[in-house]
């Protein structure tokens, strides 16, 4: 619990201090400086200033709520239920405020975006971990693979942009692009295709 902390201590006054001064205004020792600890425990967590910036982005996940859910579920539960109640606890407000920032930040740091894609990714593969071990066997492995994929490849588009939903706690104004989608309306939307299934989501009109 200790190392988690100091970890999570590290990662954080990491990315704070990127949006305060950038990437380049900072140093390792300023980091450590701000945690109270040595460089040398921060070499046994990061290898570089920049992993430690992108895992901060990732570092507010409520792993309470998550463990709730986990304890209390139905043994019946669906696949796809518990991976929808997963990602509306896993993609809160605040992370993906953070996740694009870190975004935002890797444009202008170029080499900031191998660690947002490894952040991604990572937050990718611990969503997998948690419905392999759900499943217990119990549901075809690829199944649950192609389900992780198709969500987490519709998040990347979601953060940079490219997809035009508001994200949580964002209202629309004048400068909103015309047609946008609430989070709440774009999960529904995804869940409903993934629900019915690609190719009658690729064919509305069919019986």
């Amino acid at each position: 619990m200790k190392k988690e902390a100091t970890e999570r201590a590290l990662a954080g006054a990491a990315f704070e201090l990127t949006l305060e001064h950038g990437l380049d205004g900072f140093t390792v020792e300023d980091i450590v400086h701000q945690v109270g600890c040595s460089r040398r425990t921060f070499a046994n967590y990061f290898t570089c200033k920049e992993e430690a910036v992108a895992r901060g982005a990732t570092s507010v996940q409520n792993t309470t709520e998550l463990e709730a859910l986990l304890t209390e579920m139905p043994e019946n539960v669906s696949l796809l239920d518990v991976l929808y109640d997963l990602i509306k606890m896993q993609l809160t407000t605040e992370l993906l405020g953070r996740l694009h920032q870190l975004l935002s930040l890797s444009q202008t740091y170029p080499v900031l975006e191998p660690h947002y894609l490894g952040a991604m990714h990572r937050m990718q593969t611990q969503a997998q971990e948690t419905l392999l071990d759900l499943s217990n066997g119990k549901h075809d492995e690829i199944y649950t693979y192609l389900l992780i994929n198709a969500m987490y490849g519709t998040i990347l588009p979601l953060i940079d942009g490219r997809l035009n939903v508001l994200l949580p706690g964002q209202v629309i104004t004048e400068d909103t692009k015309p047609g946008a989608v609430t989070f709440d309306q774009f999960l529904e939307t995804m869940f409903g295709h993934l629900r019915t299934g690609f190719e009658q989501a690729n064919h509305p009109h069919s019986s």
